[in-house]
């Protein structure tokens, strides 16, 4: 009898590989064509978001605020007001299809800002209600980058304190160790994050963490670290005065003078 090879006698399995080939390479374009109108779609949100702002910019007022924040990054010259009536205006009709896009869409804006009000805008979409089931573990990359490109008190301090602060409590053993592991960093921006990360917790405040984020920090003479210290001791005073008179008594030869006052600011006596 003729010998048969293996392609003959199996004909269909031939088949069905081109076929699965055809598939991957179809859901591969589709997959490029998807990202290519996502990107674009960013890109028209950014251009959208600028001229909004350019509507409403008073140039004459864009020197002296660049000026104030010591930025380098020019400002169209919008007024916190305004930049927030923007954002509510342009944010509108933002479709928060999925936390992937938001996180695109976000990092776009924040990297594709040529001024700083885009920037404020870029954490105004992080934090709007649209996105509240998207404030999970996955969002911390982004805040993170945005921490360290920002690296100035303007965008790290609403960073920490309204971004960084709500995902501690909703995943506190996590975070936890997140910002441990932050209040160690050679980044200052990442110390000062981990220090603030509980500013509005109140009454929630967990002091055993806020000193661990701060203990790294008490030896350094970097001024911003320093505000940082007694800016959180001071909030924690509010509503755990006693705990934080005696931290502040048991440290008094490694705090700053600086931080000292801050977190005694409105200790009565």
């Amino acid at each position: 009898m003729p010998g048969v090879s293996g392609t003959d006698a199996n004909p269909t399995g031939t088949i069905g590989a081109e076929r699965g080939k055809m598939r991957a390479s179809r859901r591969l374009a589709l997959g490029q064509e998807l990202l290519v109108k996502r990107r674009t779609a960013s890109q028209s949100l950014l251009h959208t978001l600028r001229a909004a702002l350019l509507r409403v910019a008073e140039p004459e007022r864009a020197r002296a605020m660049q000026t104030y924040m010591k930025s380098t990054m020019p400002y169209h010259g919008v007024g916190a007001a305004a930049v927030r009536a923007v954002c509510k205006d342009v944010f509108t009709s933002y479709d928060f299809e999925s936390a992937e896009r938001w996180r695109a869409d976000v990092l776009t804006l924040w990297n594709g800002a040529d001024f700083r009000e885009e920037r404020y805008a870029a954490i105004s979409l992080s934090g709007h209600r649209g996105a509240k089931s998207f404030q999970t573990l996955e969002a911390l990359p982004m805040y993170e980058e945005m921490v360290i490109g920002g690296a100035w008190w303007d965008y790290v301090d609403a960073l920490a304190a309204h971004r960084i602060g709500p995902l501690l409590e909703a995943h506190p053993r996590e975070l936890r160790r997140t910002l441990l592991h932050w209040s160690h960093a050679d980044d200052i921006w990442k110390r000062r994050s981990a220090i603030l990360a509980q500013l509005a917790f109140r009454e929630r405040t967990d002091l055993t963490l806020l000193f661990a984020c701060i203990d790294p920090s008490l030896d350094e003479q970097e001024l911003f670290l320093r505000k940082a210290i007694g800016w959180a001791l001071r909030q924690a005073a509010r509503h755990h005065e006693p705990a934080i008179v005696r931290y502040v008594r048991d440290h008094a030869e490694r705090l700053s003078p600086l931080s000292q006052r801050e977190a005694l600011k409105h200790v009565k006596g």
